[in-house]
């Protein structure tokens, strides 16, 4: 499964090792997406409460299709 996690607040491409290795992103607006494969349902919420750790706005969650 392929996700994109976006949140409020600005990381960089450094907190990819943090999130899984997923690619983390950040634009003008202040946003970053995480994206990426997940394994399963499980990792998703650990991603999840990772974000809830850093104090993080969670915007959006969905599944995309990976190409």
């Amino acid at each position: 499964m392929h996700f994109e996690i976006r949140v409020r607040g600005v990381l960089d491409a450094g907190w990819s090792a943090w999130f899984d290795g997923l690619q983390v992103t950040s634009d003008e607006r202040g946003q970053t997406v995480i994206a990426g494969s997940v394994v399963d349902q499980a990792a998703l919420h650990g991603l999840l409460a990772k974000v809830r750790d850093l104090g993080l706005e969670l915007l959006e969650v969905r599944r995309t299709d990976p190409d």
